[in-house]
């Protein structure tokens, strides 16, 4: 049976980064593969007004690569979800879920160190609060390259994954998706290079006996 997926992103590239390899991997088992992004990921920069519409071509783009359909924007300021009552970006969030009848959901990591990851984690987890009537069966953290591995023990609880998706067929798609976002890659050795991202599925397959995979920890898995 196919499942409907979708995948709750602070910014866009947070997709690409955390799970793009997988999302390109549903897609082609057949899956319906939604993305939203909860902020703009760009307005707590200089000259934001130009660079709103490129950052939103390169999703679509990268929507396309991995087979996703087209995004939506939810369009909070970047880098302020804290400054937003929970409840606002929740109920943005359930809406979203409305729509999209998601039975699988990624999202980020409660412990980044970006505090608009860690909003949006607390934000799904709490639309995702247990109803007789919720249809999903799987709610998983994904890791993003350059703010999860970045944060200390005072922040939150380190990314420990327990669930290892072999992406080695779909790298290529990854590694495409991440070069529609190329203003937001950096060059080695930084963490989030290309170089660096495909190391760290090599080393996330390695700990699987894959030859790469993403990685993710399950938050709720559901047996119906």
């Amino acid at each position: 049976m196919s499942e409907r997926v979708l995948v709750v992103a602070a910014h866009p590239d947070d997709e690409a980064l955390g799970c793009g390899a997988t999302m390109a991997r549903h897609s082609t088992n057949g899956d319906t593969v939604d993305v939203v992004f909860i902020a703009d990921g760009v307005s707590s920069r200089a000259q934001s007004t130009d660079m709103l519409e490129p950052r939103r071509q390169a999703a679509h783009q990268a929507a396309e690569i991995l087979g996703a359909r087209p995004p939506r924007f939810l369009d909070f300021a970047d880098n302020r979800l804290d400054s937003v009552a929970l409840l606002d970006v929740t109920q943005a969030i359930e809406r979203t879920i409305a729509e999209t009848d998601p039975t699988i959901i990624y999202t980020h990591h409660g412990g980044d160190l970006n505090v608009d990851h860690r909003v949006v984690h607390q934000a799904v987890v709490t639309a995702l609060r247990p109803m007789p009537a919720s249809r999903f069966v799987g709610l998983f953290a994904f890791e993003v390259a350059s703010s999860t591995e970045w944060a200390t023990s005072a922040i939150g609880e380190a990314f420990r994954p327990d669930r290892f998706i072999d992406v080695s067929a779909f790298m290529s798609r990854k590694i495409a998706a991440l070069n529609a976002y190329h203003a937001e890659m950096r060059p080695a050795p930084h963490a989030r290079s290309l170089v660096a991202i495909e190391a760290l599925a090599t080393l996330r397959g390695a700990s699987a006996g894959l030859g790469a995979a993403e990685a993710f920890i399950t938050l709720k898995w559901i047996e119906r």
